[in-house]
Parts: structure tokens; sequence; C-alpha cells
């Protein structure tokens, strides 16, 4: 059996520490339509340049996301679109939990009445 040591795991734990700001997951959200520069990311969010600008820089380092000079601008895209599946099967999976959570209730709610 494969055992999986912590210094293993930090990258992994690196990753996700990196998609759990809100903030960054707006901004894939805007990249997966397509490359963008600064300021539509600062359109299309509503963040501040500095805010925008340092969440940027994470995803870029974390490989996330490039960046490519064009003339005046740089615009950044996503490297690797797992990412968007790895959202994906999080949503899947909380989607299930608030419909489990949401029958639970309704049990409850029926029992009150009798």
């Amino acid at each position: 059996m494969l055992e999986i040591t912590s210094p293993a795991l930090t990258p992994v734990a690196d990753y996700f520490k990196v998609l759990s700001q809100v903030s960054r997951l707006q901004i894939l959200c805007v990249l997966q339509s397509g490359e963008k520069n600064v300021t539509e990311i600062i359109e299309a969010t509503g963040m501040g340049q500095a805010n925008v600008s340092k969440h940027l820089m994470v995803l870029t380092q974390a490989g996330i996301v490039t960046r490519q000079p064009k003339g005046a601008n740089v615009f950044y895209q996503i490297t690797d679109p797992i990412v968007f599946e790895l959202c994906e099967l999080v949503c899947d999976r909380l989607k299930i939990q608030l419909q489990e959570q949401s029958q639970k209730l309704s049990q409850l709610t029926a029992m009150r009445y009798f």
C-alpha cells in the first residue's frame, strides 16, 4: 500500500489554499470564457485594481493562470481547465448536501403538525 506522507501532501494543501479564496474563484469564473486583461477582470468582478492584481499574482505563482504581455496590456488565461472540474465536483457535492438538509427540515416540519 502506498503511504502518503505529510511532505507529499503539502503541495496539494497549497493548491487548495489558493482555491479557498472567494475573490480568486470570482477571477477564475471570469477567465473561464477566455483570456482577459486586468481592466476586464476588474469590470467583471467589481474588485479594485490592487486586489485583482494581488490575486492574479497568487494564481500565477500557483500555475493556475498564465500571464501574456500584449502591447501595453497583460492578458491572463487559465493554464489548466481541471480547476473547473474540481469546482464542479465541489458544487455538485454541496448541492446534494443541501438537498439532504432540505429533506430533513421538511420531515421535521411535517412532524411538528402531529
